[in-house]
């Protein structure tokens, strides 16, 4: 079957959903108040429930021994990085994604007529990102 030939583009599209999942905790505990404290210190100690490192682990998130002002700014800037790893993974994802082929999932014979993947759909996605940013760089000024 076509999808295990391409074992790269279902890790990358796994690592850009714990990165929008990510980004969305972040986004969550962010506002400064009691409640960020709670939710940083209630789901970062998960971490701890991994063997050996764990507690480090927690540590590290969370900048010291308790959650306080240094582990919601670093929460902050995470924040703001994670998207900015994601759109580098949604970029591998759609390198081995046009590198292999999406429009054969069951892997079946393919006809000899149709247009190549590959260049068509390269540069429908070069010509959508850019009306994309046109559009929002329109509309921004």
């Amino acid at each position: 079957k076509s999808y295990l030939n391409s074992p790269f583009t279902w890790v990358s599209g796994v690592i850009i959903f714990f990165l929008f999942m990510a980004a969305a905790f972040l986004g969550y505990v962010l506002p400064w108040g009691q409640m960020s404290y709670w939710g940083a210190t209630v789901i970062t100690n998960l971490i701890s429930a991994l063997p050996y490192l764990g507690t480090f682990l927690v540590e590290w998130v969370w900048g010291g021994f308790s959650v306080g002002n240094p582990t919601l700014t670093r929460f902050f800037s995470f924040h703001y990085l994670t998207p900015l790893l994601s759109s580098l993974f949604v970029f591998f994802h759609l390198f081995f994604l046009h590198e292999t082929g999406s429009s054969n999932p069951l892997g079946l014979g393919k006809n000899s007529d149709k247009v190549f993947f590959h260049p068509f759909f390269s540069y429908k996605d070069v010509l959508g990102f850019f009306f994309f940013f046109f559009f929002f760089f329109f509309f921004g000024l």
